[in-house]
């Protein structure tokens, strides 16, 4: 793209496509907006212009509209629109994870086809600049990990929940009361949403295109009374982290799930609709970035960011994506998990571990602390729907994929 002012064709005009107009009226340059298209000619608007529209055709066929900005809820739709305006040769800019991390191939591959820029930096982490960090700050430096708080919707109901000693159902009421929860609040805390981050993260910081049903992920709607109350007694928060590590060896592991957040964490600080990403580099160590995770102005302010960008010819490299050596993702690292289960439940513990810390149980409910690999919590998990799972941490020590290592306990060790 040449630096001449960008006209803008809008898709979307929710909370974060009004707080981009707003943006723009009062800072118009580099940009202005000549079309917004909107799929409801019933529902009312603060905006009631000519440049208000209902048929995606006045943008994606307009010549004189030279990017595109997609902010609609439906993700079928949005690649619909997103694939048609990079094949007009339109610059386009997304804050759909689901439609990117399900396309990710196949948009990348438009891009280079075409010429087209496409960026998405508000698709992750709102307001915080992780993505446009992973492709340049980290560009030719070798990742060891990434770690995430990516979700403002959870982070809030486990800040409440903890903060005001209450149940997670109340925690989730109040978010769902104040707006940061739908009503059917389930992509988020079952984890889906996380996911999707975590697989767009997981293609700019390693190469690797991760679907997100490959990442091991782990919910809060899980979560009971004596998870929290374990929390409170040990001084942690818990957390909904999402997180890749690579191994010496070049394997990656993929893990969305609540997570045990001691005092002198980073993210310990990071509470309610805060997000929180953290990267250690081989040899750069480590960096922190935080931010507000969710809201009209933060989101809008990363969509006004890639603006920015494209207006001085900024595109992705994918350098790492088109690296020939990828890591390969693996289900072998070990795990220090605490697991809590109805009592009725209790011949989990016949799964095999590789060592347990800690263990007690009620008439009511049971849980247990120790260490476990990836793929035999995936089976426990894929077996109990009513256990819950927070990890500490990963298994640092050197451990081989050994069978011989690993033993089941018998049910007496509760």
């Amino acid at each position: 793209m040449s630096q001449n002012k960008l006209s803008i064709g809008l898709f979307g005009f929710g909370c974060v496509g009004k707080g981009i107009y707003d943006l723009l009226q009062t800072d118009h340059t580099i940009a202005s907006i000549k079309k917004i298209v909107v799929k409801s000619s019933d529902k009312k608007r603060p905006l009631n212009t000519p440049i208000l529209s209902f048929d995606p055709n006045d943008i994606l066929n307009d010549p004189e509209i030279n990017l595109v900005i997609e902010l609609i809820d439906d993700a079928k739709a949005a690649f619909t629109i997103v694939t048609s305006a990079l094949k007009k040769g339109k610059a386009v800019i997304s804050a759909n994870k689901k439609m990117i991390a399900e396309n990710f191939r196949e948009l990348v591959h438009l891009q280079k086809k075409f010429k087209t820029p496409f960026l998405y930096e508000a698709s992750c982490g709102a307001s915080i600049p992780v993505i446009r960090n992973l492709e340049e700050y980290y560009k030719c430096c070798t990742l060891q990990s990434i770690e995430g708080i990516v979700n403002s919707s959870t982070n809030f109901i486990l800040s409440r929940a903890l903060e005001q000693n209450s149940s997670f159902q109340i925690a989730l009421k109040e978010a769902q009361e104040l707006g940061y929860a739908e009503s059917d609040p389930s992509l988020d805390t079952e984890g889906l949403d996380a996911a999707y981050k975590l697989s767009i993260l997981t293609s700019h910081a390693f190469g690797k295109c991760l679907d997100a049903t490959a990442i091991f992920r782990v919910g809060i709607n899980q979560l009971r009374d004596i998870d929290f109350e374990y929390a409170r007694r040990e001084k942690y928060k818990i957390k909904l982290v999402a997180f890749n590590v690579l191994s010496k060896e070049g394997k990656l592991c993929g893990v969305v799930a609540p997570k045990f957040i001691p005092p002198h964490h980073p993210f310990y600080q990071v509470d309610d609709v805060l997000n929180g990403v953290l990267t250690k580099a081989a040899h750069g160590d480590v960096q922190f970035f935080s931010g507000k995770g969710a809201g009209a102005l933060p989101t809008a302010s990363a969509v006004l960011s890639d603006i920015a960008a494209l207006y001085h010819n900024y595109t992705y490299s994918y350098i790492k994506f088109f690296s020939d050596h990828i890591p390969l993702l693996e289900n072998s690292f070990y795990l220090n998990i605490f697991i809590s289960f109805p009592i009725e439940k209790r011949e989990i513990l016949q799964y095999r571990f590789l060592s347990i810390d800690e263990s007690f149980s009620n008439q009511q409910v049971g849980y247990i602390t120790g260490v476990i690999s990836i793929k035999e919590l995936w089976k426990l998990k894929c077996t109990y729907d009513d256990i819950s799972i927070i990890i500490f941490d990963l298994h640092h020590e050197d451990i081989e994929e050994n069978e011989s290592r690993e033993w089941a306990f018998e049910l007496q060790n509760v």
